[in-house]
């Protein structure tokens, strides 16, 4: 119970005791039957009304009353939903006859939920720690910073606080599914499938659809609070019901994902929030972004393709029916408005079995998820003339895949349910069956090296230096021209203004040497344009003379503040 409100989940019993006025039960006199509704147009063969008399045994494929014990003129009876019946709010109402007499009473309301525990239920889920993590939880960590430091933030989930599920239950009703066509929406919610793809689309409001938040990334949230000022879903789903649906001002990628997790572990689906390191946004399909830089290491043209420092999504558990089998289990469901699925700006769910396996012809959104977790980055060097030399680049989309671990405040890599090892030989088939050739992007080595390291860690309001570290793996002498630039940057990809800068016009490589080229970034440079993201990316560029090719490294330095 929570308040005066019965909940319960599907396939789960629940007793009620009648009292009757007059005189008690009499079997075989008198009868008695149940309805259940829900929705605002119940109807029979949607399966959002159903009529039951009560039995002396248990209906299996329906709903179902069982008399339990009588006391006087008090009568316990035992009703069970089917775990396949659709969730939601119902009304209860008892229909008594004895003879040709009839009436009817309306009992009351309560409320059903998806049954990770019931094993017949499509989100079942079989461990019992799990459960209590995915389901009952009501705190977790969000995984953020960078793929070399990787932060994180607690989070308040807050699912079963006062109002959420009703908050969660208006949400469903506010969705354009429920105001185009009320019966087909209601009679759907019993599949998680379904319910999955309609919190994706509402956490976001792009399709002026009254969803539950904007997004915003420009460090301008003066008419909102600032996406790294909330510590929880609670306030934001209760600012959206008091403001009567209006979008609350502003979320980010973890935002989303962590108000989407409270919804659906609130509705009863297993559901974490997981955070990809150097996650792509491929917005042309073709599972190649391409970056365009210019001689001095700046970014050209804006490719709408980008690379964030990080990007989370949900994975929730469910079973797959509507697909073949072998794709049941976690699926990515993502709320952050990136590309419309179907129309909308929703992602999911995608069995994270098919984005390992590229089986990218099945539902939903595979091929953007595969995309976020393996494009390949090609780095363009747009030369003065605008003619474009291809640099090489090794793969460096989808690391360190995380979500909070079962019971403990730490980090689980989940990586390798997303992918097969770097380099293997099952990632370069799967990578074929995706239909995209990646030899066509592998040049051949050119013999040149470049990384960039650093020192020790940074630390905000020191001064640190990075380095270019060149490697010449040839038996010849290599001259080349070094540029290396530092900017203050934001997760999401955006750059702001340089602080540090180096171009070395001869840099002299002896044959199988290493040079280390320091950069001195200092506080008064970089201290003033710092966002609240506390990254600076360094972009490294080695032009090789004789031949005219680039090399290209690029690295995201974090920041940390001090104690």
């Amino acid at each position: 119970m929570s308040g005066q409100q019965l909940v319960v989940r599907r396939g789960q019993p629940f007793t009620i005791t009648l009292c009757f006025s007059g005189r008690g039960y009499e079997e075989g006199v008198d009868k008695l039957a149940f309805n259940v509704e829900t929705g605002p147009c119940p109807i029979e063969t949607s399966g959002t009304r159903s009529h039951f008399a009560v039995t002396d045994f248990p209906e299996e494929s329906g709903w179902s009353a069982v008399v339990q014990q009588q006391d006087g003129n008090s009568l316990s009876v035992s009703l069970c939903s089917p775990t396949s019946a659709c969730i939601g709010r119902y009304s209860l109402t008892l229909e008594t006859s004895t003879g040709y007499q009839g009436t009817s009473y309306h009992i009351g309301h309560f409320v059903l939920l998806f049954n990770a525990w019931h094993p017949e239920d499509t989100v079942f889920l079989r461990d019992e720690d799990e459960r209590g993590e995915y389901v009952l939880s009501q705190q977790g960590l969000i995984y953020q910073g960078a793929c070399d430091y990787i932060t994180s933030t607690p989070w308040n989930f807050g699912q079963f606080e006062d109002n959420i599920l009703s908050i969660c239950l208006n949400l469903l009703d506010t969705n354009p599914k429920f105001l185009r066509d009320q019966n087909r929406d209601c009679s759907r919610r019993n599949d998680p499938v379904y319910i999955g793809r309609v919190v994706s689309a509402m956490v976001n409001c792009n399709d002026e659809d009254r969803g539950v938040l904007a997004g915003r990334w420009d460090n301008h949230y003066e008419d909102g609070m600032s996406p790294m000022a909330w510590i929880g879903s609670v306030d934001i789903l209760k600012r959206w019901k008091d403001f009567g649906c209006q979008p609350v001002k502003y979320g980010q990628c973890w935002v989303f994902a962590a108000v989407a997790c409270t919804v659906l572990r609130c509705l009863g689906i297993p559901s974490r929030v997981v955070t990809n390191y150097n996650s792509a946004h491929d917005t042309n399909g073709n599972l190649v972004i391409d970056r365009y830089l210019n001689e001095t290491g700046e970014q050209e043209q804006r490719s709408k393709d980008m690379i964030w420092n990080f990007h989370c999504w949900v994975e929730s558990w469910m079973a797959r029916p509507d697909l073949a089998a072998g794709y049941d289990g976690w699926q990515a469901l993502d709320p952050t408005p990136q590309e419309k699925s179907e129309g909308v700006f929703c992602c999911g769910p995608a069995p994270v079995k098919a984005i390992k396996e590229g089986d990218l012809q099945l539902k939903y959104d595979i091929p953007f998820v595969f995309a976020e977790v393996n494009a390949d980055v090609v780095y363009w060097v747009v030369q003065r003339d605008g003619s474009r030399k291809k640099s090489t680049h090794s793969s460096v989309v989808g690391k360190n895949i995380s979500t909070k671990t079962v019971g403990k405040d730490s980090r689980e890599d989940i990586t390798h349910t997303y992918k097969y090892p770097e380099g293997s030989e099952k990632e370069r088939d799967v990578f074929a069956k995706a239909e995209h050739e990646k030899s066509s992007l592998r040049q051949e080595d050119e013999g040149l090296h470049l990384k960039i390291k650093l020192s020790e860690g940074a630390n905000n309001g020191c001064d640190f230096d990075v380095f270019a570290v060149i490697n010449n793996n040839t038996d010849v002498e290599r001259v080349c021209r070094l540029m290396l630039c530092a900017r203050t940057a934001s997760y999401n990809g955006t750059v702001g203004p340089q602080c540090g800068m180096k171009d070395l016009l001869n840099v002299t490589l002896a044959p199988r040497a290493e040079n280390s080229v320091p950069l001195r970034i200092l506080y008064e440079k970089y201290g003033e344009s710092l966002t609240q993201d506390n990254l600076i990316k360094v972009v490294a560029l080695l032009t090789e003379y004789q031949t005219g090719d680039v090399v290209v490294a690029v690295r995201d330095v974090y920041i940390q503040n001090p104690e």
